[in-house]
C-alpha cells in the first residue's frame, strides 16, 4: 500500500488520523502508534523519543487543515514539523527571544539565519523575520 500524500487526505474521511488512518502515523523512530501500549512501556520497548510527534505526522495534519480550508493552521503544522529537528533548548530560547522588547532586529535576524543554515527551517526563519519587521513597526524591539 502506498502512503497518501498530504493532498490526498480528505478531512471528512480521514480526520482524526489517529482514529481513521492510524497506519499513517509513525513515531520518530518508526514505530506505529498501535505499538505504543502500556504493555510496551512496561516491557521497556517504548523510548522517550517514541512519544514525540514525527514531522511527517505534522505534515499530514497540515494537509488535512489545508483541505479543510484552514491555511493558517496548516502553516502552523508545517512550522511545527520544522521545529521537531531543533533541540528543545533552542526552541525555548527562540520562544523567549520572540517576546516583545526581548531582542534586537540583529538578534532576530541571526536566529532566522541559524534556522535556515543549520536546520533548513525556512518557514520558521520566515516567521522570525516577519516578527522582526512587525516589532520594528510597532517599536517593540529591544534597544
Amino acid at each position: 500500500m502506498t502512503t497518501p500524500s498530504q493532498a490526498d487526505l480528505d478531512p471528512g474521511r480521514d480526520y482524526p488520523l489517529a482514529t481513521r488512518r492510524p497506519e499513517l502515523l509513525k513515531t520518530p523512530t518508526g514505530k506505529g502508534i498501535d505499538e505504543l501500549t502500556m504493555e510496551a512501556v512496561l516491557a521497556g520497548e517504548v523510548a522517550p523519543e517514541d512519544l514525540r510527534i514525527a514531522p511527517e505526522t505534522l505534515r499530514l495534519q497540515a494537509g488535512i487543515a489545508e483541505r479543510a480550508g484552514r491555511p493558517q493552521l496548516a502553516q502552523n503544522f508545517r512550522r511545527a514539523a520544522e521545529l521537531t529537528a531543533l533541540p528543545d533548548e533552542l526552541v525555548l530560547s527562540i520562544y523567549n527571544a520572540l517576546r516583545p522588547r526581548a531582542s534586537t532586529r540583529q538578534q532576530l535576524t541571526a536566529i532566522a539565519d541559524e534556522l535556515e543554515r543549520d536546520y533548513e527551517a525556512t518557514l520558521c526563519a520566515q516567521l522570525v523575520r516577519e516578527a522582526a519587521d512587525v516589532y520594528e513597526r510597532r517599536h517593540i524591539l529591544a534597544s
